[in-house]
C-alpha cells in the first residue's frame, strides 16, 4: 500500500513541541496505546527526519490512552519524553500505573514530581491542545502525519522513508 501527500492545513510548530533529529520535517500524531502507532513507530523512530511527535489519544478505542500521554508529557517535563514515548510504544504489554512508575524510576525521574505532573491540569491541557489541533488539521485516526506542508495519506512509514530517500537524492545531485 503506497502513500500520498494530500492538501491540508499544516499545524504550526510550537516552542514546546517534542522534536528530534534533522532532515525533512515530519509532524506525527500518535496514540500511545494504538497498536498501529506502535508498529509504525518502530519503522520511523530512527529515520533521518526532523521528527515532531504530537499527542492524539483516542480514548474511545484505547481507555488508557490519556494516562499514557500524560505520563509521556510528565516525563518530558523532566527531559525524558523520548525515552517514555519509545518505551510505551515498544512495550505495550506493561502500561498500567505500576509499570509507569517503574519506567519513571528507570529513567531516573523525580517520582513525586512525575506523579504530580501526570495528573496536573497543565499536562491534561497540553495533551488536549495537541488533540484539538490534530482534529482541526483533519486527523481522524492514528498514526497521522504531515510532511512538506501536506497531510500524508496512506502508510506513514512508507511516506516518511520515501521523503528521506528523496532528500538524500536531492543532496547528492
Amino acid at each position: 500500500m503506497g502513500a500520498n501527500l494530500a492538501s491540508a492545513e499544516l499545524p504550526p510548530l510550537r516552542p514546546d513541541d517534542h522534536v528530534r533529529g534533522t532532515g525533512p520535517e515530519a509532524i506525527v500524531y500518535l496514540d500511545l496505546a494504538c497498536p498501529y502507532c506502535a508498529a509504525t513507530w518502530v519503522r520511523i523512530r530512527d529515520l533521518p527526519v526532523h521528527l515532531v511527535v504530537r499527542h492524539f489519544p483516542v480514548s474511545s478505542k484505547h481507555p488508557r490512552a490519556r494516562a499514557l500521554h500524560a505520563a509521556a508529557e510528565a516525563a518530558g517535563l523532566q527531559c525524558r519524553f523520548w525515552e517514555m514515548c519509545d518505551s510505551l510504544l515498544t512495550d505495550r504489554a506493561h502500561q498500567d500505573d505500576p509499570h509507569l512508575w517503574e519506567r519513571a524510576r528507570r529513567f531516573e525521574l523525580d517520582l513525586e514530581r512525575f506523579e504530580g505532573d501526570r495528573r496536573s491540569d497543565a499536562v491534561a491541557a497540553r495533551v488536549r491542545r495537541d488533540f484539538e489541533d490534530g482534529i482541526r488539521a483533519g486527523v481522524a485516526s492514528t498514526p497521522a502525519a504531515f510532511a512538506g506542508g501536506r497531510r500524508i495519506e496512506g502508510e506513514v512509514d512508507l511516506a516518511l522513508a520515501s521523503l528521506t530517500s528523496n532528500a538524500i537524492q536531492t543532496e547528492d545531485n
